[in-house]
């Protein structure tokens, strides 16, 4: 079974940077394209920024030119670089296949809050 697990959130000041990262396993994670999506309270999970196989991205557009996503496929781990973030940021992050057959099972996500 793929097992998604993701890191690297917390709290931060609004403007500060996170990097987040997801480590996936018991797939051959460099042939799916991945994407990261969040969860806030009250609020239906969303998404935030897709890669390619071929490392090509876009972005929702809440987050264009604040977050970069990439990708290891050496160690079959996915990143979002999030810099300038805002208390509207504040969510659980997940990350996920974006391949037409389906997501994989979700991971517990990790943690983003924006505040002073």
């Amino acid at each position: 079974q793929v097992q998604l697990v993701e890191s690297g959130g917390g709290l931060v000041q609004p403007g500060g940077s996170l990097r987040l990262s997801c480590a996936a396993s018991g797939t051959i994670f460099s042939v799916y394209a991945m994407a990261w999506y969040r969860q806030a309270p009250g609020k239906e999970r969303e998404f935030v920024a897709r890669i390619t196989p071929g490392k090509s991205t876009n972005y929702a557009d809440s987050v264009k030119g604040r977050f970069t996503i990439s990708r290891d496929n050496a160690k079959s781990t996915l990143y979002l670089q999030m810099n300038n973030l805002k208390p509207e940021d504040t969510a659980v992050y997940y990350c996920n296949t974006v391949s037409s057959g389906g997501v994989w099972p979700w991971g517990q996500g990790t943690q983003v809050t924006v505040s002073s």
